[in-house]
């Protein structure tokens, strides 16, 4: 797990494809790896990847023929900037929201508009992602906590800070760029409470129970 507070912008160094997959060589910047170990998990551009080979500012990873399908990793090459931050620990704060890494889709963004010192961007989700997209609630893009400022349809805005243009890859988003969604779990975890089967219990039932309690 990871909470989208970018620790780092690192660069893609190297790419090997592998017969329909691929192993990556991570420049990591400043991301301090000393308590990295092998197996442990980075996420890279909102990507969960296992590190299989450390070096002092680097690391190596395997992605996988369906990462590649699913992210926009397949579209990266030698040089890319990229969106870093460790795995999770119990002890950590939660600065941002609980982020598991795994992409659900690909966003584009649409426009950009200077707001004062921040920059706000308009970004079309893809259609069986937008129920997830709440105005106010919590999105992951490249790897990066935001909260959705307002929906319209398949269309979502996230104001950015200067801050988080300075210390991500957010100063490299144009408008075009293909960008990593990862929609928040909670909005998954409730859909399924609706529309999933309930032992010893009806549909019906959750939603009076949900409705009582005040969420719908």
């Amino acid at each position: 797990m990871f909470t989208g507070i970018i620790q780092a912008v690192g660069r893609i160094e190297r790419i090997e494809p592998k017969g329909g997959d691929w192993r990556v060589t991570i420049d990591t910047g400043e991301l301090d790896l000393s308590d990295v170990a092998i197996g442990d998990s980075i996420a890279t551009a909102g990507v969960c990847l296992t590190a299989i080979e450390l070096g002092p500012r680097h690391f190596v990873a395997d992605v996988s023929g369906e990462t590649l399908s699913v992210t926009t990793f397949g579209e990266r090459k030698a040089g890319d900037r990229v969106n870093l931050e460790k795995a999770l620990r119990l002890s950590d704060r939660l600065g941002g929201h609980l982020v598991s890494g795994h992409v659900d889709g690909i966003g584009q963004v649409k426009a950009i508009t200077p707001e004062a010192r921040s920059t706000r961007f308009q970004i079309e989700a893809p259609l069986a992602l937008a129920r997830y997209i709440a105005a106010k609630g919590s999105i992951t893009i490249e790897g990066i906590s935001l909260t959705v400022n307002r929906v319209d349809g398949c269309l979502f805005d996230v104001n950015i800070v200067p801050h988080t243009q300075e210390k991500t890859t957010v100063g490299d988003w144009r408008v075009g760029t293909r960008l990593n969604l990862e929609v928040d779990l909670v909005a998954r975890y409730l859909e399924r409470l609706l529309t999933g089967p309930q032992e010893g219990s009806s549909d019906d039932g959750m939603k009076t129970l949900l409705a009582e309690r005040g969420f719908l």
